[in-house]
């Protein structure tokens, strides 16, 4: 699969980690320790925006950020 080139609000957890291996502590930051948990395989199936609401991130600080960790 071909790196997309930004994160967007749409793309699984599980994608982007997979896709942005840089982007796991970003997840961390924001308070989504699971993601790095193989436990964790449901949350996986989420999506940024779904997380964001889940865990009361602010959406479009946290798209900026992982972002900004895979320039």
């Amino acid at each position: 699969m071909k790196k997309a080139a930004r994160i967007t609000k749409n793309m699984k957890i599980g994608e982007v980690i997979k896709n942005f291996p840089e982007t796991v502590f970003t997840f961390i930051k924001y308070g989504l320790h699971c993601v790095s948990c193989p436990m964790a395989a449901g949350e996986n199936a989420e999506t940024i925006e779904e997380a964001a609401k889940l865990h009361r991130v602010d959406l479009k600080k946290f798209l900026k950020d992982l972002n900004k960790a895979i320039r």
